[in-house]
């Protein structure tokens, strides 16, 4: 197994985060070390390639607005939100996106197995629900057989903003917080490293 590099980076920038994905990635030989990023943005909204401007139902708000070169549809980043980017060299581990994507998915599923919550992933709208509301979502890009972008993860953040597209392009999909499904506290940077963890397990199994 190569050795994954995790990252607790903090807060950043959304665009400065990105482009050092990008440049990562384009920088990185067959033998660097895949690494998983642990992130934090302030508010912004983020639309995939193939994003549709129609998903975005209330622009009357000063939240950034960014075309990214991610899959996937519309979503949003905020505080007490964990996000994991996964710097990963798919074809050296000889994954397909679908595998990877699953694996990730059902690296999630573990580590809320963990705390007591059953959660299960969806083939035609990837991420992760419980009782039907998104708590974690996806969107990659493949580059050289690399991937970067990856998961967000709702931990505690403000959700109303979610109420101002569709989120992931789904009209009416509800998300939910982890703080909303577990009684005793929980420190979001301990859990960061827990889900990180749960995610390296699953992808280099």
């Amino acid at each position: 197994m190569t050795g994954v590099i995790i990252k607790s980076i903090g807060k950043i920038d959304y665009q400065q985060c990105w482009q050092s994905m990008k440049e990562f990635t384009e920088q990185r030989t067959s033998d660097t070390p895949d690494e998983l990023w642990l992130v934090e943005h302030d508010p912004v909204f983020t639309l995939g390639l193939a994003g549709k401007e129609e998903h975005i139902l209330i622009k009357d708000h000063t939240i950034p607005i960014i075309r990214t070169d991610r899959g996937g549809q519309v979503t949003y980043h905020g505080p007490q939100q964990i996000i994991i980017y996964l710097l990963i060299d798919i074809k050296r581990l000889g994954l397909s996106i679908r595998e990877l994507v699953t694996r990730i998915e059902n690296g999630v599923i573990n580590y809320l197995a963990s705390l007591g919550i059953e959660a299960n992933g969806d083939r035609d709208a990837p991420g992760v629900y419980v009782a039907g509301k998104k708590i974690a979502s996806l969107g990659l890009k493949i580059r050289k057989g690399c991937s970067y972008h990856g998961l967000s993860f709702n931990f505690n953040l403000d959700k109303t903003p979610f109420s101002y597209i569709n989120p992931c392009g789904y009209a009416g999909l509800q998300v939910v917080n982890l703080c909303e499904l577990i009684a005793n506290p929980l420190e979001m940077n301990d859990e960061a490293t827990k889900l990180a963890n749960a995610l390296s397990q699953n992808i280099y199994k």
